[in-house]
């Protein structure tokens, strides 16, 4: 078989996953901090970084 009629993946498992965790886990620090009384923007603010900061730990433990 040919490289074109076998791609490899955009992205790798490991990858996903990382990605996938760190999406959750921003998602609920979002959530969480909209029930506890921050604006929508700061929410999203409080999600968004917290799943970056969560992204470079993750790919060390995920394994």
């Amino acid at each position: 078989m040919t490289n074109s009629q076998n791609p490899q993946p955009f992205l790798s498992l490991h990858t996903a996953v990382v990605l996938l965790i760190a999406f959750v886990i921003g998602t609920v620090m979002g959530v969480l901090a909209a029930l506890a009384g921050a604006p929508v923007p700061a929410a999203v603010a409080a999600g968004i970084t917290s799943a970056g900061a969560t992204v470079a730990p993750l790919r060390s433990l995920v394994r």
